[in-house]
């Protein structure tokens, strides 16, 4: 996951600045064009979405007062999990991305929409429109890239406690609606500076509390008290705890897609400094990755499953990524770019693939087989137990390992 800028080949090399800025120039084509379509097909699309989610979650919640049948505890919880993963992905994400306030219906709209979520829309709209989609990837700008808690990069150092990454993600996974609320709060960085007194931060703060109180009374005091008559207080909880997992688990599945398969660019920071238009959309199309498949998926993916197009046009209609796609591909083909996308299981493999290798020292992974996997674990033991100068070396010696390793692969691979 080298930063674009340090890899052997640039895979954009190729690309003229002449090029990159005609780039630009397409796709601000292939956006007007949807821009002047949008229209009542596509009011009525996002009206029928909503309507629907809220049909499933009333009549899921309905079925869970008698959650104490065990069938009406599958049937409730799966209802209730696909309504918060509609109201998360298809329409809240959008909805606060603006993408609707054309249709100029104050209860569909960036500036009024809440969703059922732990963070306050105002902070996510901040932390996600305003700085992830406009720093994409881009290594100590984008904290949406590991969220702050991981290691995303060969080139930042490797320390023990990154070993520990796997499980963090895993963690963050199961609870990522407060990993997000936390996140979009900037907690850690106000904790490391020790500005959790500064009034701006004492208010968004109160914001977050309130919002998680908010949640939480819903999910687990108002609806389980609702099914004490039929003895299924308990039950209920925990089909609402369940469901909550459930979401959190897709959306961090679906987030992790878009942005950690192996193969996705990072960049530096000094690399956007004067970007063009074309620039950008380059560095959108490189940091992005797409998941194939139905239409049910891309509709329970929030159409991130178009991932790439999100991150070329974040404001445009969702449910027109899959019309623009084709279009969107074949400008990669023209430009001899990779155009990243695979199914749900194999990107979701990927992801964490690249969280584990990343948690090792970098060729620790590379150069380990079941032959010398005793001596790699004991030089790994060493490099996370002893200092930094043990460390260094031992780094070195992996790094020599790893290269001759590619060296040996590489007229085979030919």
């Amino acid at each position: 996951m080298t930063v674009i800028s340090k890899k052997p080949v640039s895979p954009i090399a190729h690309l003229t600045p002449e090029d990159i800025e005609q780039i630009g120039v397409e796709l601000d084509a292939i956006r007007q064009d949807i821009l002047d379509a949008r229209g009542e097909s596509d009011a009525a699309y996002i009206r029928r979405v909503i309507a629907v989610q809220r049909r499933l979650e009333l009549g899921s919640r309905a079925v869970l007062l008698g959650s104490a049948l065990p069938p009406l505890w599958i049937l409730g919880t799966v209802g209730l999990s696909v309504a918060k993963i509609l109201d998360n992905m298809e329409i809240g994400h959008n909805i606060l991305h603006g993408q609707w306030d054309w249709m100029r219906d104050p209860k569909i709209h960036s500036t009024t929409w809440d969703w059922d979520m732990a963070s306050p829309a105002e902070q996510w709209q901040h932390s996600h429109n305003q700085l992830h989609h406009t720093y994409t990837n881009v290594i100590g700008k984008d904290n949406d890239l590991g969220y702050g808690i991981m290691r995303v990069d060969e080139d930042q150092p490797w320390v023990p406690m990154y070993l520990l990454q796997p499980v963090w993600n895993f963690i963050n996974a199961c609870f990522f609606e407060y990993g997000i609320a936390a996140y979009d709060l900037e907690l850690g960085a106000a904790m490391k500076k020790k500005q959790t007194k500064d009034p701006d931060f004492q208010r968004r703060l109160k914001q977050v509390l309130a919002k998680v109180r908010k949640q939480a009374t819903k999910d687990y005091v108002v609806h389980p008290l609702l099914s004490l008559p039929t003895g299924s207080f308990l039950s209920t909880l925990a089909a609402n705890f369940t469901a909550n997992v459930v979401r959190n688990l897709w959306s961090h599945s679906i987030i992790m897609c878009g942005h950690f398969p192996e193969g996705v660019e990072t960049f530096e920071k000094r690399s956007i400094e004067g970007e063009t238009r074309g620039e950008w959309y380059v560095r959108q199309m490189l940091g992005s990755a797409n998941i194939s498949g139905s239409k049910a998926m891309h509709l329970m993916s929030g159409n991130l499953s178009h991932q790439i197009e999100h991150h070329l046009f974040p404001d445009l209609p969702s449910n027109r990524y899959g019309e623009i796609a084709p279009k969107v591909q074949a400008l990669f083909e023209k430009y001899d770019l990779n155009y990243h996308a695979a199914p749900l299981p194999k990107q979701v493999a990927s992801a964490w693939h690249k969280v584990v290798r990343l948690s090792l020292p970098n060729g620790w992974l590379a150069t380990t087989n079941a032959k010398n996997l005793p001596s790699q674990l004991k030089l790994l033991y060493g490099m996370a137990t002893k200092g930094p100068k043990v460390r260094r070396a031992a780094q070195a010696r992996l790094t020599q390992q790893a290269r001759k390793a590619q060296q040996a692969e590489a007229p085979r691979a030919a």
